[in-house]
Order: structure tokens, then C-alpha cells, then sequence
């Protein structure tokens, strides 16, 4: 399987190094990311802890994680499809963008090249994904990136004490893809 994709626009996705940690760290430091990783990423060791999973995790088969870098080697974020169920050929997609990224596409075309890149090389057939129904950016981007509504998970989510809904999408290797952007 590669671990390196060149998406569109200059963007590339790449595996996770230990020279990535810095970005790590910038980002989770954003109020908007905190939620978003099983352990605060609030230090350089959580940071190294953080990256250093990622790559376990591909090792093991479970999740395949890239940076989102530009021409320049920039970190703008992070696609990752795990866990994958080899079984059933299935696995769940997420992203994020850092906070200087956002709004500017990086998010979905990310999404876009890792859903080509698990049907490709790692042989999946449907990818799922979630996001809070307060989230309509994340939403665009499930959109942008060819994934269709399929429902809606009643308070799935929790944070802070406060329950959320959580639309599912779901693109399947046989869905038409996208159009070019």
C-alpha cells in the first residue's frame, strides 16, 4: 500500500513522522480540537505519544493515518480511515484540518484522495463517517468528498455533558465518485 498520495491542488498525504510533532502540538492546542483525540495532546510527549500511535496503528493494519501537508511539507491536518473491518471490506473515515487551514478545501479534497487511496490500495469496499449535526462544515466536506447521507444517530455524542446527534454518510467503492474540483 503507499503511504504517500498526491491529491489534488499540491496537497499530499503522507504517513505520520516524529518531525511532525510541533504541528501536533499547534493543533490540538486549538480550543475547536481538543475534544478530538482519546487523550489530551498537550505536550511534547503526548504529541510523540499521539504520532507515534498513528503509526502503530498502521503497522497493525487497524487505521491507516496521513498528514495533510502542502508543496512546502506545511502539516494542514489529518485523514485517517481506521478501524478497519477486513472482513467485511469496511472502515471509518475522519479528518481535521489545523486551524490556518480551514475553509480552504484542504479538508475535502484530504477526504476525497484517502477514500480513492482505501478502495485502491487497501481493498475496502464501504467507508462511514459521522459528524455532529452542529457541524455543517463537516458536513461539506463529507459532501464535497462523494460520501451520501445515509441517517442519523440519536445522541450519540458527548461532550462536556451535552449529548449529540451524529449524521451518518457512508461511499461505497462502487458510488460514482465525485466530480473533479
Amino acid at each position: 500500500m503507499r503511504d504517500r498520495v498526491d491529491a489534488s491542488a499540491g496537497l499530499v498525504l503522507r504517513r505520520w513522522r516524529a518531525e511532525d510533532v510541533p504541528a501536533v502540538m499547534a493543533a490540538f492546542a486549538d480550543p475547536l480540537m481538543r475534544s478530538q483525540s482519546g487523550e489530551p495532546v498537550d505536550s511534547v510527549r503526548s504529541a510523540e505519544r499521539w504520532v507515534a500511535a498513528r503509526g502503530d496503528q498502521w503497522a497493525a493494519g487497524s487505521a491507516h493515518s496521513f498528514a495533510v501537508v502542502d508543496g512546502g511539507g506545511l502539516v494542514l491536518g489529518q485523514v485517517c480511515v481506521g478501524p478497519v473491518d477486513r472482513r467485511h471490506g469496511t472502515g471509518w473515515v475522519s479528518y481535521w484540518t489545523a486551524s490556518p487551514a480551514r475553509g480552504r478545501g484542504v479538508a475535502f479534497r484530504a477526504c476525497r484522495a484517502l477514500a480513492q487511496w482505501a478502495f485502491d490500495d487497501a481493498g475496502l469496499f464501504r467507508l462511514e463517517l459521522g459528524h455532529r449535526v452542529n457541524n455543517p462544515a463537516s458536513c461539506g466536506v463529507a459532501r464535497a468528498a462523494g460520501f451520501a447521507v445515509e441517517g442519523r444517530q440519536r445522541q450519540k455524542l458527548a461532550y462536556d455533558g451535552v449529548r449529540f446527534d451524529v449524521e451518518l454518510h457512508a461511499r461505497l467503492a462502487t458510488d460514482r465518485g465525485p466530480m473533479p474540483w
